[in-house]
């Protein structure tokens, strides 16, 4: 993925949908609360469907798509318009679909040897994952050093307390949240409350 693509927003939702007629409404909560970048999960059967009608319907939205594994997943991403690929981790195989897909692209590392493998393959923006099981803040710090030129995305674990403590390190671009959207506000059709979450995670940029 682009770094500045990283940067249009402090933190991009993870969002989690088991039915399609949630997701417009759902993405014009997070937009117009200043979160315009939103990953929509591919562990739903509603999530394509859920993208695909992000897309046709909220175009101030960059809507991509997470927890891409396969190249089925690459694919079906493409055919529902995803602006871009998170994957979970980063075996040759998927790389390659990924890339081949011509979308931006944030491959999951959780340790030094795959992200120096991702950066072997001139990615320099990158998902870590799980962020608070494999090391969280510590382990980021300590890879400022070596390896300055990479930027990532932690998720995993982190709350809107830790939010900014991510933040602050030099090597993170932002950080992936599914505090925004939590599945009882979801099931309700609380907008209202998701917007101001999201406004209020806007703010730590």
């Amino acid at each position: 993925m682009s770094e500045k693509l990283l940067e249009l927003a402090p933190v991009v939702p993870v969002v989690v949908l088991d039915d399609a007629g949630s997701a417009v409404p759902l993405a014009r909560a997070l937009v117009d609360g200043g979160l315009p970048v939103i990953e929509v999960t591919l562990r739903t059967p509603a999530a394509a469907e859920a993208v695909r009608r992000i897309v046709a319907e909220v175009p101030d939205a960059v809507v991509g798509t997470g927890t891409v594994r396969t190249p089925a997943d690459v694919r079906l991403s493409v055919d529902a318009g995803a602006r871009f690929l998170v994957s979970p981790g980063a075996t040759p195989r998927l790389l390659d679909a990924m890339e081949d897909s011509g979308l931006d692209l944030l491959p999951g590392t959780s340790s030094i040897s795959e992200m120096l493998a991702v950066a072997e393959r001139g990615h320099t923006a990158m998902k870590f994952f799980p962020a608070e099981a494999a090391g969280g803040r510590p382990f980021l710090r300590s890879v400022a050093g070596p390896l300055p030129d990479l930027r990532f995305c932690p998720t995993g674990g982190i709350t809107v307390a830790s939010a900014p403590d991510y933040l602050a390190l030099p090597n993170v671009s932002c950080v992936g949240g599914s505090w925004l959207t939590p599945s009882d506000l979801v099931a309700a059709g609380d907008w209202d409350r998701i917007r101001s979450l999201a406004a209020a995670a806007a703010a730590l940029g």
